[in-house]
Order: C-alpha cells, then structure tokens, then sequence
C-alpha cells in the first residue's frame, strides 16, 4: 500500500468476505470522504497467498514518475473516460485507422513486459522498462502527438493520472483523456472488447485472464504463450516467456548470457547483492524513439 499526498494506491488480497470488509472500512474512514468511492475499488481472482507480506509506505509520488507532485499536480490530468465512453473511442479509432483517416493515438503508458502479453487492438505501446522513462520518452517524440487526440490507458488509471497530466504540460496534443478505472475496470464490461491477451499485474500471479486471446510467443521456439516466469539466473530479475517445452529443455533464462554462463550470486563489499544487467537490458535502448508510427494504422487494418 502505498501513500502519498496525491492519493492512497494498494492490492490487497484475501476471501471475498475479508476484501469486503476491507473496502468498507476504507470507504468509511473521514480521511477518504469525498475521495474514494466504491467504483475506485477494482477485484480479480487471486487470495491471501498472492501477498504474504503487508506493506505500507510513505511516499512522494503515488507512482514513481520521478517528478515532484509540486512541479507537476496530479489534479492537471486527462479528461476522464468511462469505460463504455472509452469502447467507443477505441470504435471509431480503429474504424478510421483502418481507413487511414485518424488524428488520434491510443496510448498504452505501462511498460514493454506489460504491454508484451496484453494491450488495446492498435495501440502504440512505448518500449520502456519504467514509467520513470515516460517523461523522457514523451520529451523525445513530442512530434509524434503534436495536434493528436491521444486516448491513454494503464492497468487501474493510477499511471494515467500523472502521464496524462505531463502530457497535456507540454501543450502539443489537441486533446488528451484517459481511461477510468484502467484496463481493470474496461475488462470488467468488456471482457472481449478490444482488449486482447492477459493484464500484467505486479505479484505472484504475473497475469490475469478475461479472453483466451495470446498475443506474446515464447522467448526461444516462437510458439505462442503468455505465461512469465523469472529468469533462472540468480542475477537477473528479468521476466521470461519460455514454454513448457522450451523450460523442459533447460532453457530457462531471459537471454544467451543469463543462460550461458549460468551466473553466480556475488556481493558487494557493503554485503549487498549485486544485480547485473543482462544482454536483454543491455540491447534495450532507456528511451526508444519512434520516428515513424505506423502501428495503430497497420493494426487497425489486420
């Protein structure tokens, strides 16, 4: 759970009784008055077992975006969309992309690992590793929305909050909205809509399903799947899509130099475990460029 002057964010999980109980008392609490409501609340499948531990931290951003809330407000944001309003959009968006005729970029502000095994049929999905890169890749390709309606979208609207407000700083989009609620709440109306394949979400479970839909293949063979595991080396932390057949054949890692030299945990001298960069984040440019877009028109005619 974390805190913050911009708002409270968490995940919780535990019976459908306990989980509840818990929205309840935090609708109930003075501090939330007026704040929270019970459509902020999203569910999924999960329980206790998904987080262990419990959390709770003090912080200055609600997610790490690596701008003061002072600098840039959260209260700047977006024009907020239903999720039936947002379906729409996403409508007449790719109708009109398929035609060659859109103004508008469906924006996915998560991360590459996120958008890799689900997004929005024709969405333009930065290949960022954090969404502390989001600020930069957006100074970097402010061409790209110049005079563009962007309809942005992240996994429970937490994200959009913040990127849609330094978006919109830059004053270069025509209009900016976002989806309310985010992709959890879209696929609670929408479970075949326009959202296709898993939601990344950040425990144990890795991904959750409302469509049989795989849009991701497995790191080595190319089969699809959509299922991540760590990588085997005791150094990385990166995740990897690699299929029964392929983990079954040992090949468990994220990328030739994690699977080669089948690296060894060492420390610092300060006794800190030292994390070292792979192949996979080596070759992974911090902020891509995209000169030319072409992928919401080319998806929008598939």
């Amino acid at each position: 759970v974390r805190v913050a002057s911009e708002g409270i964010n968490g995940t919780v999980g535990g019976s459908k009784v306990a989980t509840n109980l818990y929205i309840e008392v935090m609708l109930s609490q003075p501090l939330f008055k007026d704040i929270l409501c019970q459509e902020d609340f999203k569910s999924s499948a999960g329980g206790a077992h998904c987080f262990p531990d419990l959390r709770v931290g003090v912080f200055k951003e609600i997610v790490p975006m690596g701008i003061d809330p002072k600098i840039l407000s959260y209260k700047e944001t977006g024009i907020h969309l239903s999720p039936q309003e947002f379906h729409r959009e996403v409508e007449q968006f790719l109708s009109q992309a398929s035609q060659g005729q859109s103004n508008t970029i469906l924006l996915d502000c998560r991360n590459f690992y996120e958008s890799k095994i689900g997004q929005f049929q024709g969405c333009l999905a930065p290949d960022i590793r954090k969404f502390s890169y989001f600020p930069s890749y957006v100074d970097e390709n402010l061409e790209l929305f110049q005079d563009k309606r962007v309809l942005m979208y992240c996994t429970g609207g937490i994200r959009c909050e913040k990127g849609s407000a330094y978006l919109r700083s830059k004053a270069v989009c025509r209009e900016v909205y976002q989806l309310k609620g985010g992709i959890h709440k879209y696929l609670e109306e929408f479970p075949n809509g326009f959202y296709r394949g898993k939601l990344f979400v950040f425990d144990d479970r890795y991904a959750i399903c409302s469509n049989e839909d795989i849009i991701s293949a497995c790191r080595y063979c190319g089969t699809l799947w959509d299922q991540y595991k760590l990588c085997s080396s005791q150094h990385c932390r990166q995740l990897v899509l690699t299929c029964p057949s392929c983990r079954n054949k040992g090949l468990t890692a994220c990328c030739p130099v994690c699977q080669e030299k089948e690296l060894k945990v060492t420390s610092r001298a300060s006794g800190q475990t030292l994390k070292e960069e792979c192949e996979c984040t080596r070759r992974r440019p911090r902020v891509p460029i995209e000169y030319v877009s072409q992928r919401a028109l080319d998806a929008g005619k598939d």
